[in-house]
């Protein structure tokens, strides 16, 4: 979410594609919890628990990892089991989903593209892999990235159903010189394109704008108050602001989406934090499959 996402409540990104609401997300089953004491951290609940503070993230669709509270129920994702199991073999040409693992991660080993593993999957929400999963790898040597990745049958639904909003999203991108691809996959990856969506941080709309931010983009950039419960206010502001990011970090997407998701104070500062960089890697692939 935008500028300044840290300063808002705890709370979750909406949907499930940590990035957004792609279908096509597994829940796992007696998923075990623990509800936050005071004092806590996710990097104590992490210790505690053998989880990894990225996993614990994903899984509670939490937007600042610095804050949780007392009281809070999070979802720690493995079931827990009477024995060690034996680990999972994988068949030949695939791969068994480790904790803590993602599909940057995977691709890099077997040195294929996570566009082909999406594909050979039919994953529709890259950001939302699971362990115990099995993945095909496609091949053990990288080819040549094609102009478009695939995109799966479930989100070509998907976006078929939502084409007016599409076309808000088009329209505003190319008013504010932003690569349609590029304003369609941050947009997909926040909402679904859905202007009903609102996260628990209070994000609203097709671009998940908080008030604080819709009101400083609107007062700073469009000289012009901005209702983001208003579909084409919330995609104006939104666009508006990817375009101001990217002048600012000269077009780098990794500090944009960072700057979108951290806030603009936290990536000039400290640049791309690693719980954000799954979110990013999910919108650069949205962004291949929208025709960037």
């Amino acid at each position: 979410m935008p500028f300044p996402r840290f300063l808002a409540l705890v709370g979750g990104l909406i949907t499930a594609l940590a990035i957004g609401p792609m279908l096509g997300a597994v829940a796992l089953a007696a998923d075990p919890t623990v509800v936050v004491r005071p004092g806590d951290t996710l990097t104590g609940i992490s210790k505690r628990h053998g989880v990894p503070v990225t996993d614990l993230v994903q899984l509670n669709a939490i937007s600042n990892p610095n804050r949780v509270y007392a009281g809070q129920t999070l979802r720690l994702g493995i079931a827990p089991t009477p024995a060690t199991p034996a680990p999972t073999a994988a068949a030949p040409g695939a791969h068994v989903v480790g904790r803590g693992e993602n599909l940057t991660t995977i691709a890099r080993h077997y040195g294929v593209t996570v566009a082909a593993i999406v594909a050979a999957n039919g994953i529709s929400n890259p950001s939302r892999i699971f362990g115990g999963q099995q993945l095909i790898i496609p091949g053990s040597a990288p080819a040549p990235a094609p102009t478009t990745a695939p995109m799966p049958p479930a989100m070509a639904v998907a976006v078929s159903s939502r084409d007016a909003v599409r076309q808000v999203i088009v329209e505003e991108a190319a008013r504010y010189g932003v690569p349609v691809p590029f304003a369609l996959a941050v947009a997909w990856q926040e909402s679904g394109w859905q202007q009903g969506v609102v996260s628990r941080a209070g994000a609203i709309g097709v671009m998940q704008l908080i008030p604080a931010t819709a009101a400083w983009v609107g007062e700073s950039m469009l000289g012009m108050p901005v209702n983001i419960n208003d579909q084409r206010d919330n995609v104006r502001a939104g666009v508006r602001l990817l375009a101001h990011y990217l002048a600012r970090y000269a077009g780098n997407r990794d500090l944009v989406l960072a700057a979108y998701y951290q806030g603009q104070t936290a990536a000039d500062r400290h640049g791309v934090y690693n719980v954000s960089r799954p979110y990013i890697a999910s919108i650069l692939l949205l962004e291949r499959l929208f025709g960037g």
